[in-house]
């Protein structure tokens, strides 16, 4: 074993220091002369008066005929130009392990939580490896959440990618930190992308109870930090949840948010010199986002990464271009609304606009059927709802309108739950089936 290790760490081993110097400084990016590295690359780059100070990491994001483009991960530092650039070995590799679970780190495996360095067991890919597209397989099991409203409703399968498309407001934080807490799996990944500092130690310390933190990992990226940090974070967290999926485990991988993600790639694409296109964002995001969602899933005869990805939208009408792209690539999706959290109701999803792509290799005939009425109920109150609340209907004009106003209480009481409760899945099936499963 310690010979096998001496010898990765020895192949590893790059003799040569590849070294350049800083030409320009700007506020968002660095331009130097060298080295010859090509992009996601990492360097460290001199600080203080004579740039022979205390190294800044930083990512190599476009390489030209003059030099590079680096954009570092720390912020308002003095970097001059004529500082030494040193290239990085090992930059494309991310340690992982036991070591890491129940602990929290930012983008370059530093510690979050006080702890001290882990010890690694292995260093996985930075940017994965993909399983061939005949690799994959969809397991028709589903992933109990302990939510009736996606349980019996808009059920997750194992291996599954899905969106949490949500405006601010809508109970987004505490509905993943119920799943996170609530959900049937062997490993959590959470990454955390572009937010407050305060949240960060408040999902990790008071959302997650000990026993959700002891099976979890935790990688994140404030807003105070750079793009390129932001941007690392994703593949650092997904490279942990590769390495247990490689070991045969059901890995459910957090992404909270894809937006900030493409936000943060937008910023570095426009650094890189990409022309803006729709709402700004550079071509490169929608070459990156595939990617991402791609290494999740499940694989034939090993492990599954079931992925949920939160989607920020600035209203109700989900139509931004981050926004359709994910809806278009992701397994299904799950739409919270705000009108519904403003009722108080929780979770507010917005059942009608939600879609499992999974669901009906996840349901047995009876709760197909049960799901099916509960929809089709809802949707003929809300297509009646204003008639209804201004008295104009009149009692007995439909069968299906008058059937929908008697259930609709049952069917609230049905999607409402408190973020502590947890509904067991035959439980839910029961109380789905005393709703609809008699009725024509």
């Amino acid at each position: 074993m310690l010979a096998r290790d001496f010898q990765r760490r020895l192949l590893a081993l790059d003799p040569v220091e590849h070294r350049g110097r800083v030409r320009c400084v700007l506020p968002t990016h660095i331009a130097a002369d060298g080295p010859n590295l090509p992009l996601g690359a990492l360097c460290r780059i001199g600080t203080g008066d004579d740039g022979q100070g205390a190294a800044v990491m930083a990512e190599v994001v476009r390489v030209d005929g003059e030099g590079i483009t680096l954009s570092p991960f720390a912020q308002d530092v003095p970097i001059l130009v004529g500082a030494r650039v040193v290239g990085c070995g090992r930059g494309d590799r991310v340690a992982v392990g036991p070591a890491f679970l129940g602990r929290a780190f930012d983008a370059l495996g530093r510690p979050l939580d006080g702890g001290g360095e882990p010890c690694a067991e292995c260093l996985w890919p930075l940017h994965g490896r993909l399983p061939g597209p005949l690799e994959r397989t969809a397991r028709p099991v589903m992933v109990e959440t302990g939510i009736r409203a996606i349980d019996g409703l808009l059920p997750l399968g194992i291996g599954q990618r899905i969106g949490l498309f949500a405006p601010s407001g809508a109970g987004k934080t505490t509905l993943l930190g119920q799943i996170v807490g609530q959900a049937e799996a062997d490993i959590v990944v959470i990454c955390l992308i572009g937010e407050r500092g305060r949240e960060v130690g408040g999902i990790w310390s008071g959302t997650l109870d000990e026993r959700a933190r002891q099976r979890s990992v935790m990688i994140a990226a404030t807003s105070d930090q750079s793009a390129a940090m932001r941007v690392r974070a994703v593949h650092c967290a997904l490279a942990h949840a590769e390495h247990w999926r490689a070991q045969g485990r059901h890995v459910l991988f957090l992404l909270d948010s894809a937006t900030r993600l493409a936000m943060a790639m937008r910023e570095l694409g426009l650094t890189s010199g990409e022309p803006p296109t729709s709402r700004g964002y550079t071509p490169g995001v929608f070459a990156a986002m595939p990617g991402i969602v791609e290494r999740c899933g499940a694989v034939e005869g090993g492990g599954a990464i079931t992925a949920i990805l939160t989607v920020l939208s600035e209203t109700e009408e989900i139509d931004d271009p981050i926004c359709e792209m994910l809806k278009s690539l992701l397994d299904g999706h799950i739409l919270l609304s705000r009108t519904l959290a403003e009722k108080a109701q929780f979770p507010a999803i917005d059942v009608l606009r939600s879609v499992s792509r999974q669901a009906d290799r996840l349901m047995s005939q009876d709760h197909r059927a049960g799901a099916r009425r509960f929809v089709q109920s809802l949707s003929t109150y809300e297509g009646s709802r204003t008639l209804i609340e201004t008295a104009l209907y009149v009692r007995g004009a439909s069968a299906a309108i008058d059937a929908a106003i008697d259930r609709h209480p049952a069917m609230l009481d049905f999607l409402g739950q408190e973020p502590t409760e947890r509904s067991d899945f035959r439980a839910t099936l029961a109380r789905l089936s005393d709703l609809f499963g008699g009725a024509p």
